[in-house]
C-alpha cells in the first residue's frame, strides 16, 4: 500500500486525524481518564502538544490556524484550516513531527 492511500477525500479544507488510544501497563489509568474528555479538549491539547515546535515557524502556524470541526466515535478529531495549513500538518505527519493529544498516536490523515 503506498503512503498515499492513507489520505481519503471526503470535503474541502478539513481534516479528519484518525486516533487510537495507548497506555502502558504501568499507567492503564490514561487511556481510562482520557474517556471523560471532550473532542475540543483533545483537539486542544493536540493544538497545545504541537503549538511547540518553535523550530518549524510553519507548523505553529498551521496548527495555530486550524479550527475544531468535530469528534467522530472517540477516535477520530476533525479539523478546518486553509488548505496550505493543512498540507503543512499532512507533511508534518509523513515525517513523523506531527505530535498526537496525550494518551493517543495517530494511525492516520483523512482529508475530508
Amino acid at each position: 500500500m503506498e503512503r498515499m492511500d492513507k489520505f481519503l477525500e471526503i470535503a474541502p479544507h478539513s481534516l479528519a486525524i484518525v486516533l487510537s488510544r495507548v497506555g502502558t501497563e504501568d499507567s492503564p489509568t490514561v487511556t481510562e481518564t482520557l474517556q471523560h474528555h471532550t473532542g475540543y479538549e483533545i483537539f486542544a491539547d493536540f493544538k497545545a502538544e504541537n503549538m511547540q515546535h518553535f523550530w518549524n515557524k510553519k507548523v505553529t502556524d498551521a496548527i495555530s490556524e486550524t479550527f475544531f470541526l468535530g469528534w467522530i466515535d472517540e477516535h477520530v478529531l476533525l479539523i478546518q484550516g486553509k488548505e496550505d495549513h493543512l498540507e503543512v500538518l499532512r507533511e508534518g505527519w509523513m515525517r513523523r513531527s506531527l505530535k498526537p493529544p496525550r494518551g493517543f498516536e495517530i494511525k492516520c490523515l483523512g482529508k475530508l
